[in-house]
């Protein structure tokens, strides 16, 4: 069994799912779409454009967060876990998106592989910060004094655009001593709309290692 198979555990008949993006979001997409085309009713609700459009190929209904404002499971990878299940994401892209369909859910569901395991946040050295292109110089400029050292994701000619119209600065960071701290001195920036730091939102993280499976789940949930 794979981390998207035994993911499949927490949808049930009728739920509507947040979607994730990237590869490990991509698994869980194919195999959902085979238990619908066996009969399982669900909606779901995408983080990206790239991910509606596998979705729709594969014949997974889809609804938007307007239609059905509460999801009952989303399911999505990460680029880091700590061991009290935080997170950082963003790396493929879909930053603000995939924070806004987690927020909405009644359960956040990660998939990883052991790779993505970390003691402290920030230990993979990159945390993207999802900005708007108006404030993208002066957003620069001050995550710089937070000592971050940002870079525009695909460089200032051409920046990297999400989906929401945005850019991403990839700062270059050491081990967090305090992510909460970042997290909200970050957010308090005008012209920030979301940073790479999910803390206290995944419900459970599902680790597969070559097939074996360890399941994680966040204390009290």
């Amino acid at each position: 069994m794979t981390g998207a198979e035994h993911a499949l555990r927490f949808v049930e008949d009728g739920h509507v799912v947040g979607l994730g993006t990237g590869h490990a979001a991509t698994a869980f997409v194919r195999v959902l779409a085979e238990r619908v085309r066996a009969g399982l009713r669900v909606a779901g609700v995408p983080t990206s454009e790239a991910t509606a459009r596998l979705a729709r190929e594969l014949g997974i209904p889809l609804v938007s967060l307007a239609e059905r404002p509460v999801v009952d499971v989303a399911v999505d990878g990460a680029d880091e876990v700590d061991p009290g299940l935080d997170l950082v994401k963003g790396w493929g892209g879909a930053l603000l998106r995939e924070k806004i369909v987690a927020d909405a859910a009644r359960r956040f569901v990660v998939l990883v592989g052991p790779e993505k395991l970390v003691s402290t946040l920030g230990s993979r050295g990159k945390l993207p910060v999802e900005v708007v292109p108006f404030g993208a110089a002066v957003c620069g400029a001050r995550l710089e004094r937070l000592g971050l050292r940002p870079a525009l994701r695909g460089g200032d000619a051409t920046p990297f655009v999400t989906d929401s119209g945005n850019w991403i600065y990839d700062c270059a960071v050491d081990p967090i001593a305090d992510a909460g701290w970042l997290d909200a001195a970050l957010r308090a920036i005008p012209g920030v709309v979301a940073t790479g730091l999910f803390l206290g939102m995944a419900d459970v993280v599902v680790i597969d290692s070559d097939g074996r499976i360890e399941t994680r789940v966040r204390e009290g949930r």
